[in-house]
């Protein structure tokens, strides 16, 4: 059943966004004496730089923080603290839709706001040892609750029903470096990065409450909403149903090694008790997500560039879309959770690249599959998912503190799961009714304008066609305005 309308909880909200983002715009732009300048989060695109899984957590910061930097701190840091504000307002306009569902997108016009902040707290405990910490806090809503579009266009708001500011552990986790050899480097500070010098070789392994895309499928392009791409389907792979709570964490063990030019890692995480869900299932022997991947980074001339492939299994209580069909009564429509059982799994892949063209312009792309026999338990509904984007410095045109990007992502469905969407069946965040199918394509373009060396004003654009699979709805148009507070 859909959700009906909530209490305003406006008034609250609005104290919410005064303290975490007003207030420290205003004290910035008191004190700022200098122009804008680049967010760690990469004015200028790097690619030159190892990824570091599990260094610098995509979903939570607002920089790419383990990268390498002529400028870091030659003293290993003992302590760390870093924060960031996000507040984003999402609006499309009406559009055409010939018949809409329980978890369609709204066809009239409407708007939603959010925000999220986090505190990042670091400490060093003995060599190669680090503990981290960061609590959250997040309200508002997405359009339409968060349904109707399987890449959807804010990866700032989670399906959650109640819009009031919650404060949340996000991350809590331990890492321990263990240093191989291969010369040294020093690694900036940054949000969940204490700032150190450390072997290029090295083993690493983490374990705590994390974001499973903290170690794989990290994208350094395309891996943060609050300063770059929005859609669900660019800063993560849209197929990759990557094991998580409702809020994006889960509890988890991975591990890296890291050599020369190459990478591997893995890890083993918890699945929700129920699809989308917040509790998870702490006995392993019945539900887990698996993650390896591979990395290897090259040049071509003086172009430096990196290729990840990862390959997933999540096993969970699933539902089955083939039985829910079969078991819905004649007329009646198809319940995948009550097909439900232990023992179903999803496998699949997921591949990215990046190329840095020129010093201030880099390339991306991604593409992702799984199975799509079960139902989707996580993340999205999406089972195969290409995307290619371009991210551009502002450094071109005298204003590094700016950036720019474009990128586009097509989504697909697996047989078993359109023919389940045809019959009527819902989904956790899709479900028009019907199904008149098409792939869903979704493009983005931002302008990221930097105010302050700690502060930035956010604009996107984003058209999609054929919204939830569906060429009986849409196209639609959705705009955004974020305001980005880092420090």
């Amino acid at each position: 059943m859909k959700r009906g309308p909530l209490p305003s909880r406006r008034p609250l909200l609005t104290k919410l966004i005064w303290l975490v983002c007003v207030a420290p715009i205003a004290a910035e732009a008191a004190r700022a004496d200098e122009g804008p300048a680049a967010p760690q989060a990469g004015a200028s695109p790097d690619l030159n730089r190892e990824s570091d899984a599990g260094s610098a957590p995509s979903s939570a910061t607002c920089a790419d923080a383990a990268q390498t930097s002529a400028t870091a701190p030659t003293a290993d840091e003992r302590f760390s603290f870093h924060f960031q504000a996000t507040i984003a307002t999402q609006a499309h306009p009406a559009f055409n839709a010939a018949y809409s569902g329980a978890h369609s997108l709204q066809s009239g016009a409407e708007a939603a706001t959010s925000v999220v902040a986090d505190i990042f707290a670091g400490a060093r405990l003995w060599k190669g040892a680090e503990l981290y910490f960061q609590p959250e806090v997040a309200g508002g809503r997405g359009l339409s609750s968060t349904e109707g579009i399987a890449a959807f266009p804010s990866g700032e708001v989670y399906r959650v029903g109640d819009p009031t500011p919650t404060v949340v552990p996000g991350r809590i986790f331990y890492r321990q470096v263990f240093g191989l050899g291969g010369g040294s480097e020093q690694v900036a500070a940054g949000p969940n990065q204490l700032a150190v010098t450390r072997d290029r070789n090295r083993f690493t392994l983490t374990v705590g409450k994390v974001t499973t895309t903290d170690f794989v499928d990290n994208e350094p392009l395309s891996n943060d909403p609050h300063t770059r791409f929005l859609s669900w389907g660019l800063f993560a792979s849209g197929a990759f149903d990557y094991p998580a709570d409702t809020r994006g964490y889960t509890w988890g063990v991975a591990a890296d090694l890291t050599v020369d030019w190459w990478s591997v890692r893995g890890g083993m995480f918890l699945e929700p008790k129920q699809a989308n869900g917040m509790d998870m299932e702490w006995n392993i022997a019945k539900a887990r997500g698996l993650v390896l991947e591979g990395e290897g980074r090259f040049s071509i001339g003086e172009k430096n560039g990196a290729a990840r492939l990862m390959l997933f299994l999540n096993d969970a209580d699933m539902g089955n879309y083939r039985e829910a069909i079969a078991d819905a009564p004649a007329g009646g429509v198809p319940d995948v959770t009550a097909t439900r059982a232990f023992g179903r799994t999803k496998f699949g892949f997921a591949a990215s690249a990046d190329l840095q063209l020129s010093p201030t312009l880099g390339i991306f792309g991604r593409l992702s599959w799984d199975d799509g026999q079960n139902e989707t338990w996580a993340y999205t509904e999406i089972d195969q998912s290409l995307a290619v984007g371009l991210v551009q410095s502002g450094a071109r045109w005298g204003r590094p503190g700016d950036e720019a990007g474009a990128a586009v992502v097509a989504s697909g469905l697996s047989a078993a799961h359109r023919a389940y969407l045809e019959a009527g069946g819902l989904g956790f965040i899709l479900g028009d009714g019907g199904l008149d199918y098409g792939l869903e394509v979704l493009g983005e373009l931002y302008y990221r304008f930097g105010i302050t060396s700690s502060i930035w004003l956010i604009g996107t654009y984003q058209p999609v066609i054929d919204p939830g699979y569906n060429q009986a709805r849409g196209p639609v148009n959705i705009f955004t305005a974020r305001a980005h507070v880092a420090f």
